[in-house]
């Protein structure tokens, strides 16, 4: 018997890998080598009545500073999730991050999110070292995810 609300639990999270275009997967730019594969926790085309979509990928342990994202824009608003490993001390990232939005830099190195939105320039993004794994989400007020460079939004505005 198939229960009413079956089609809303994501049970198969399919790869993201290669839908991230105007953040340098197309553009030529290597991923770093402690990235786990990515994963959609939920878009439009795996639940079609969502109104948002979800990314989920492991980053693993790295001593080498490693770039991970280019800087890109949004048309819609965008969470930024990243949590640490250790369940002892769940504040505690176990890695440090940057990330700079409209050009100012961020480091980041406790458990947390940012608030990002719709036409702000966002990233470079990477790590300057990473000690243990922790996970980064991105959570998207959009059905499904677009991104354009930096150059693009401010010729259409």
């Amino acid at each position: 018997m198939t229960q009413k609300y079956e089609r809303l639990f994501v049970k198969d999270m399919p790869s993201c890998a290669g839908e991230f275009d105007s953040e340098g997967e197309q553009a030529g730019l290597e991923l770093p080598d402690n990235l786990g594969e990515g994963h959609w926790l939920v878009n439009s085309k795996i639940v079609p009545e969502s109104q948002i979509n979800m990314s989920h990928i492991w980053v693993h342990p790295s001593e080498e500073p490693q770039h991970w994202v280019n800087p890109h824009v949004h048309d819609y608003d965008e969470v930024l999730i990243w949590t640490g490993g250790d369940p002892e001390n769940p504040e505690d990232l176990g890695a440090e991050i940057y990330m700079d939005i409209e050009g100012e830099r961020h480091i980041i190195t406790t458990s947390g999110s940012v608030y990002i939105p719709a036409g702000t320039v966002h990233c470079p993004l990477g790590f300057t070292r990473v000690d243990r794994p922790f996970r980064f989400s991105a959570l998207s007020l959009s059905p499904s995810y677009l991104s354009k460079p930096p150059t693009a939004a401010v010729s259409a505005s």
